[in-house]
């Protein structure tokens, strides 16, 4: 979601076309996928990945910190946004260890052609 130079993207996970968690039991692998596509969606709203100021990394139990932590860490690379990983009861679907959000900050006057048309005002 855009609204002028602000993008939110939520519930992003790691899975298959028919829904399936992808890497099961892989925290590592399921936290790269859905970084990657966090990105990728936040890209296609006319963001940048420097312009990632919050990430959020839910865990589900049995999932592995450390893992999730370094996915992220090479994921996003020099940029350091402030970030929140945290362990939840569960999260919806079987199979499912880790789910992202990340938000992010971009000019709304710069190339704001490439944004969809909720960016912008009504």
């Amino acid at each position: 979601m855009r609204r002028f130079g602000r993008i939110e993207v939520s519930g992003t996970t790691a899975n298959a076309d028919d829904g399936s968690a992808l890497h099961r039991g892989d925290t590592y692998g399921q936290t790269l996928v859905a970084l990657e596509r966090a990105i990728a969606a936040m890209e296609a709203l006319g963001g940048r990945l420097e312009d990632v100021v919050r990430t959020r990394v839910y865990l589900a139990p049995g999932a592995d910190w450390e893992a999730a932590a370094r996915a992220h860490a090479e994921t996003m690379g020099s940029v350091a946004p402030a970030n929140t990983m945290l362990f939840v009861a569960a999260l919806v679907g079987d199979g499912f260890l880790v789910e992202v959000e990340l938000g992010a900050e971009t000019r709304v006057d710069v190339d704001s052609s490439r944004a969809p048309s909720d960016a912008v005002p009504r």
